[in-house]
């Protein structure tokens, strides 16, 4: 097995930390050894030093495009976390529906991974508003730094184990079967959602309008305090007042480092 040196591990996770926030741990190394071992390989180095060297100098982008592609675990499911779902079509939904002027309905799923939750997010707005939907502009922003969990995302293709938790009827009316195993999104509920390679260590963000409701869940675990401070104000300058953030349930937001105000557990409001 191929060894990473202290200095190695160090110099690469410092990297990957100032440049997309990820905060690589000491007892981390075993881990990104297992991840990078082929990538190491393959590009025809002898050691992480040499590595290191060929991704900064690869001026396509494509070796630093598979080291994040490694690095990040991009883990999700249909209706993960499911009351966050249910919050939104009971709650959040009913009042951006009777507040919105414009009928301009902004979401972002930031951290989609391979789009499972931006594409839920696109069927609840379908089955709540019916027939009223063609008056509203609802499509989803759904931004990943993960390029291989994007394309997966675009594909829509899923197993019939991992639709299994959606209601029969989203089920029939969103998803085509290809085969005895796979079924594909949709091309209704497909064209609602806009896919986006994005950096969230960006230092601004780039909308021209904010957003009312982000989606941001299960990303924050892999940054260290600082780091996720300041993505969290971020999201509130990108937010419209009276919207919604929702994170992760296993994450939490200090209450006195941000302007958000606390709803629920791993649900916070700009009020």
């Amino acid at each position: 097995m191929m060894r990473i040196t202290k200095s190695e591990f160090e110099k690469l996770a410092q990297y990957v930390k100032n440049n997309y926030g990820i905060n690589l741990k000491e007892e981390k190394k075993t881990l990104v050894i297992n991840r990078l071992y082929n990538e190491v390989v393959n590009s025809n180095c002898k050691n992480f030093t040499q590595y290191f060297e060929y991704i900064l100098s690869d001026k396509s982008g494509e070796a630093l495009t598979a080291l994040i592609d490694k690095l990040t675990t991009n883990y999700t499911f249909f209706m993960r976390e499911a009351d966050h779902f249910y919050y939104f079509r009971d709650k959040v939904l009913p009042y951006l529906l009777s507040t919105v002027k414009d009928r301009d309905l902004r979401i972002w799923s930031a951290g989609c991974s391979s789009g499972q939750e931006p594409y839920t997010l696109a069927m609840i707005i379908d089955d709540y508003l019916k027939n009223d939907k063609k008056m509203w502009d609802t499509k989803i922003l759904a931004t990943d730094i993960s390029s291989k969990a994007l394309g997966e995302a675009m594909k829509g293709i899923y197993s019939k184990e991992e639709i299994q938790l959606l209601p029969p009827l989203w089920r029939l009316n969103y998803f085509k079967k290809l085969d005895n195993e796979n079924y594909v999104i949709s091309d209704e509920i497909k064209k609602e959602v806009i896919y986006r390679k994005f950096n969230l260590m960006d230092k601004v963000f780039p909308f021209k309008k904010k957003f009312h409701t982000i989606f941001c869940r299960n990303v924050m675990i892999y940054f260290d305090y600082k780091t996720k401070i300041e993505l969290v104000n971020k999201f509130y300058d990108a937010m419209e007042y009276g919207g919604y953030l929702f994170i992760g349930h296993t994450e939490s937001i200090p209450r006195h480092e941000t302007g958000f105000q606390y709803v629920m557990p791993s649900v916070y409001r700009k009020v």
